[in-house]
């Protein structure tokens, strides 16, 4: 064992250290605006159907290699570890790319910020370089409202702290639990629920089979446990060796039917989505995989890509998304981001309302707003389309689906519901005999 995470850490080394700043792309002014430079959905579908053993590069990605990586060659620009090795980390790097804000300046040059900042060449090349307001700028550079802490917040908001039975694994609901790998992301989200872990202390890099041998001895020993979520961090930044490791330890207990991995690489690192992993992947059946979209600007022809090889591979795909204030809180950019998941074979399946970690007011919309979303959702576009709107309790609760209030009341044993056109009808005999008269019943809705 120990030979392999000697192994696995050679084989990460530069991509892992975070203290280390990448080499920086020369200094050029900004090119064409990403959103322009985005092609069609109905391109980006055409084109990913091209399929073969390299990854596409969409016009944004060849732009942006052009103006500040000329010398790369396509195939090292799609090399996933070069990608990592070459993130933005920080006001020096990004500034040669984007023109920063004056309040992302003071939120980069403290030294003393509360989450580190990495930006992958793929993504960078996403954020319009002019607009501090961009919606993909605003998720992952960072701005001084991030060290304001309101009294309703706290760094693990969820309580998996204390649903931790060792390091690394959290164990909530009684038969699945969450196995956290890692606390390496290829590119950091600002408003991250793991902030507390992600990119620092014992998770600021891949953990390894020591902290694994642990968990999976945990989940050996408890046969409720039938789902396991591999997460972090993001696994998918595992090399391969260490993600076939993983699965094949899990595999191999008896009582573990599903084994889910959580992973935002898609999105941010599609490069990460080789042939290779795909072959690898497939061997654990059934595997299942929760992807992170925020907006319908990454679905760029590279995420059709990689979302399609993992779909090719038989493995069903589910995305969680985030409403974010200002990013994504309105229900055409919803609808857009659903239905275009939908043509890349990604259902939507959750609709996170952003949990009340430190700093995050200034991302956090109210659930009033989260609940005329889903009103202006439900009914107006297909039902695969609209995902579930949850609450993620604080302190521990687990995950609540909230719904709009379709739901206007009892008359005698009828229901009476509102539709999507906020018309009312009837169900007939929804409740039988005397409940129907209960006042338990009306005051239920």
């Amino acid at each position: 064992m120990e030979n392999t995470e000697r192994q696995w850490r050679q084989e990460s080394s530069g991509v892992l250290d975070e203290s280390v700043e990448a080499e920086e792309p020369p200094s050029e002014p900004s090119g064409a605006d990403p959103e322009e430079a985005s092609p069609s959905p109905r391109r980006i579908l055409r084109l990913s159907s091209r399929r073969s053993a390299s990854m596409p590069l969409s016009d944004a990605a060849k732009e942006f290699k052009r103006k500040y990586f000329p010398h790369i060659s396509a195939a090292l620009w799609n090399d996933w570890h070069w990608q990592v090795q070459h993130r933005f980390r920080s006001a020096n790097a990004l500034n040669r790319i984007m023109r920063l804000t004056p309040e992302e300046q003071t939120a980069l040059q403290n030294p003393s910020k509360r989450f580190p900042v990495a930006v992958t060449p793929y993504y960078a090349g996403l954020l319009n370089p002019e607009d501090g307001r961009h919606p993909l700028r605003r998720s992952v550079v960072p701005l001084p409202e991030e060290w304001i802490r309101s009294s309703e917040e706290s760094e693990d908001p969820l309580g998996e702290d204390r649903d931790s039975p060792l390091p690394g694994l959290v164990h909530r609901y009684p038969d699945r639990v969450l196995f956290l790998v890692t606390g390496f992301c290829s590119t950091y989200c600002r408003y991250c629920t793991r902030s507390r872990l992600v990119g620092r202390g014992e998770f600021r890099g891949h953990a390894g089979p020591r902290l694994w041998e642990k968990a999976i001895a945990y989940i050996q020993a408890t046969p409720a446990v039938r789902d396991v979520l591999i997460s972090g961090g993001d696994p998918l930044t595992l090399a391969d060796e260490a993600l076939a490791w993983l699965l094949t330890r899990l595999r191999a207990i008896r009582h573990v039917e599903v084994i889910r991995i959580g992973t935002k690489v898609p999105a941010v690192l599609p490069q990460r989505i080789t042939r290779d992993l795909v072959r690898l992947l497939r061997r654990y059946h059934p595997l299942w995989m929760s992807l992170h979209f925020t907006h319908p600007q990454e679905l760029t022809m590279e995420a059709a890509e990689a979302c399609a090889r993992l779909a090719d591979a038989g493995i069903p795909l589910g995305s969680q998304t985030v409403l974010l204030k200002n990013i994504n809180d309105d229900v055409a950019t919803l609808k857009t981001l659903f239905q275009g998941l939908m043509r890349l074979r990604v259902r939507p399946y959750y609709l996170y309302q952003c949990d009340p970690i430190c700093g995050s007011a200034h991302f956090r919309t109210t659930i009033h707003r989260g609940l005329e979303l889903m009103d202006g959702l439900r009914g107006h576009t297909s039902g695969y389309a609209v995902p579930s709107y949850v609450v993620d309790a604080p302190g521990g609760g687990g995950k609540i689906p909230l719904l709009p209030d379709y739901v206007q009341g009892v008359d005698g044993g009828d229901l009476v519901l509102r539709n999507y056109e906020h018309r009312l009808f009837r169900y007939p005999k929804a409740f039988d005999g005397p409940l129907a008269q209960s006042p338990m019943v009306h005051e239920a809705f």
